[in-house]
């Protein structure tokens, strides 16, 4: 029964973001979604493991219902013994994922409620010999969190992948492995004279009948399958045999023929314990005593329970079945697509009203010690001013990553929710064109993405756009000469200096001229027709410089160093200077603010935000600038909005739950 242990905060060379649930709770899992999520793999130790298999019930502590939920009936499920480290299979589930199917399960004599209440049951699908830690750990080695734990949540790829392992590994009914086919056919098949072949032929003969039935008719439409069955099974060379149907069609086709080899083996005639006692058809003397002896053969064969023809014919049975099965597979992927299309949407849906019910909720129990009380209103019955309002886009509140776009009103102090993005996108770049908001990349905690969305404020609806040349995420990107540009970020492997442009006529991202350093959670921003980038991450150090890139040259030139050194801060332009705002220096976050004035080409200090924070959002409204949400020490999520008025300084203007969210994006209102 596994545990979870508390995710760190992206603070320094990492460059994985933090995972939901780092902020104020333990991490039991990956949280893939339902259609994400393509097995499972329970805890047990030799004290429960014989429960777990006689009553045919796997459980986990109740923290992992979260995913336990999404187990349907026919999902793979693997058993993790934390006592010698073998890894069980293959079962199947039995039921859904429930709370308390056995409420006094793994207790002594049912005294008291089990410590594991998140369960479902089970069968066996296949048995296995299990798999020691060091067989199965480089399968699933993006799971592991520390060197001996690891999430539980797997991916259909890993899930295909084990199902391989373990399959090269089935135990056989009755304890023994099929003997060797080829040999007992060769012997007990009665040959005329006149055919001859060679020792072995008849064993290749239906040893490469077997193969091509399989070759020919086991296909697959999986596209995410990275192997088929392990290498060691050799009768089945199932690699080229997964194009068309799923993994779980793969193993009953395996089955079906080690079954069909149980049965040819369970037929063997019985045979003299010295076979070379048997007439050798293939000796001249023996062909030279006539027709007197042949008959002794023919005999004999008769005597056999198996004939040579029942061979044939299983196999092409066994071939048919596989084309019924390929066809019916066809129609089912045909379904599946059009389901999953109909669940994506009603996914969206549901987020979009959880993400209602949820501001809802904060409007009844806000504290009374926030500074200003939130007001969520019917979308329909809100009518904000865009000349003082700003876009808030994705972001994350410690528990779940949004895909949500808001209107924030800076003077009603209310939120209304728009139409949400179609996935979700958070430490990613929003950039304003024509009118609509264009957002780049980013991610969910879990992975990134390389898709572009743009929305259109008239119609409230989201449009897609050309995909990035590659996923990645804590980029910037600016507008400059009615092109976008996404400038640095980084891919989980590497930080990116790559820049690339979307020019809108020709409908797709062109890589452009890289930047001199590499920038992982930088600021970029445009300022009279150039494009500015500042601080970031270049994978060994947090830096202090900054570079312009003048379209009109097609080069990137050094510009004076900040004062400090800065990532995921914010950047803003404000009466023709840079802002620099926030991030985080290397060692914390910082409440810093610096100035850029291309004019005398140099940073000053200015005056610092009232709360240290990076990964915020800020926006320029009505000559001010406001900081909304973000990180602080101490890993706490923000929950305030800072306003900053040339002369008048930073003042706190809003407090609420409905903006503490961290790796959001926020852009002004076009006046467009």
């Amino acid at each position: 029964m596994g545990t979870g242990q508390k995710a760190q905060i992206y603070h320094s060379s990492r460059m994985q973001p933090f995972t939901p649930n780092s902020v104020g709770s333990s991490v039991c899992g990956r949280n893939l979604r339902k259609n994400e999520l393509g097995g499972v793999i329970f805890g047990t130790k030799n004290t429960t493991i014989k429960e777990c298999l006689s009553k045919q019930l796997f459980g986990l502590p109740a923290q992992h219902f979260s995913y336990v939920k999404n187990i349907d009936p026919g999902l793979p499920l693997f058993l993790f013994n934390y006592s010698d480290r073998k890894l069980h299979g293959i079962f199947d589930a039995a039921s859904s994922g429930k709370m308390f199917i056995d409420p006094y399960g793994w207790t002594e004599g049912g005294s008291v409620r089990t410590q594991y209440p998140a369960q479902v049951q089970v069968h066996v699908r296949l048995k296995c010999q299990p798999l020691s830690e060091d067989k199965f750990r480089p399968i699933i080695q993006d799971n592991y969190y520390t060197q001996k734990h690891f999430w539980f949540e797997l991916d259909h790829t890993q899930t295909h992948k084990l199902n391989a392992l373990l399959a090269s590994l089935a135990i056989v009914p009755g304890n023994s492995a099929p003997k060797n086919i080829p040999r007992w056919i060769t012997i007990s098949r009665p040959l005329p004279l006149h055919e001859t072949p060679k020792e072995g032929e008849a064993s290749k003969t239906v040893e490469s009948e077997i193969e091509q039935s399989a070759h020919s008719s086991m296909r697959s439409d999986s596209s995410e399958n990275d192997s088929s069955f392990d290498r060691d099974i050799q009768p089945l060379d199932t690699h080229a045999a997964m194009k068309e149907v799923k993994q779980d069609h793969k193993d009953i086709m395996f089955m079906r023929l080690k079954e069909l080899t149980l049965n040819l083996e369970t037929q063997k005639p019985s045979l003299p314990d010295d076979v070379s006692d048997i007439p050798d058809v293939n000796n001249k003397s023996f062909v030279e005593k006539g027709n007197s002896e042949a008959p002794a053969i023919s005999e004999k064969t008769e005597e056999s329970p198996a004939t040579p023809s029942e061979f044939p014919y299983d196999i092409s049975q066994l071939v048919q079945e596989v084309k019924e099965l390929t066809a019916f597979s066809k129609i089912q992927i045909e379904r599946n697509c059009y389901l999953e299309q109909k669940m994506m949407e009603a996914e969206m849906e549901i987020q979009y009203l959880k993400d209602r019910c949820t501001r809802v909720e904060y409007a009844y129990n806000v504290p009374s010690t926030y500074v200003e009380k939130t007001f969520i209103e019917s979308s329909a019955e809100l009518h904000l001013d865009p000349k003082d309002s700003l876009y808030l886009i994705g972001g994350f509140n410690g528990e779940s990553w949004f895909k949500t776009m808001d209107m924030y009103s800076t003077s009603q102090k209310v939120i209304k929710s728009l139409k949400p993005m179609n996935s979700v996108h958070s430490y990613t770049s929003a950039v304003q064109l024509n009118g609509e908001i264009f957002v780049l990349g980013g991610g969910n905690g879990h992975v990134r993405c390389e898709t572009v969305e743009s929305y259109c404020p008239f119609r409230d609806s989201w449009t897609l756009w050309p995909s990035l040349n590659q996923k990645k995420g804590s980029l910037s990107g600016a507008a400059v000469d009615g092109k976008i540009f996404a400038v640095g970020g980084g891919n989980g492997i590497e930080c990116l200096s790559d820049v690339e442009m979307l020019d809108l006529d020709i409908g797709r991202w062109i890589p452009t001229r890289s930047m001199l350093d590499k920038r992982f959670s930088l600021a970029a921003m445009e300022l009279n027709g150039a494009l500015y980038a500042t601080g970031g991450y270049n994978g060994s150090d947090y830096l202090n410089s900054a570079e312009r890139f003048d379209p009109r040259e097609h080069s990137w030139t050094k510009i004076p160093n900040m004062n400090s050194k800065r990532g995921c801060h914010s950047l803003v332009v404000l009466n023709e200077k840079l802002y620099a705002l926030g991030g985080f220096d290397g060692t914390g976050m910082v409440s810093s603010v610096e100035v850029f004035d291309p004019r005398l080409d140099a940073w000053m200090m200015g005056e610092p935000m009232i709360h240290a924070r990076g990964y915020s959002a800020a926006a320029i409204v009505k000559e001010s600038i406001y900081v909304i949400g973000g990180l602080k020490i101490g890993e706490t999520i923000v929950d305030t909005v800072e306003k900053y008025t040339e002369g008048e300084g930073w003042k706190e203007t809003f407090t609420a739950s409905t903006v503490r969210k961290c790796f959001l994006s926020a852009i002004a209102c076009s006046d467009e």
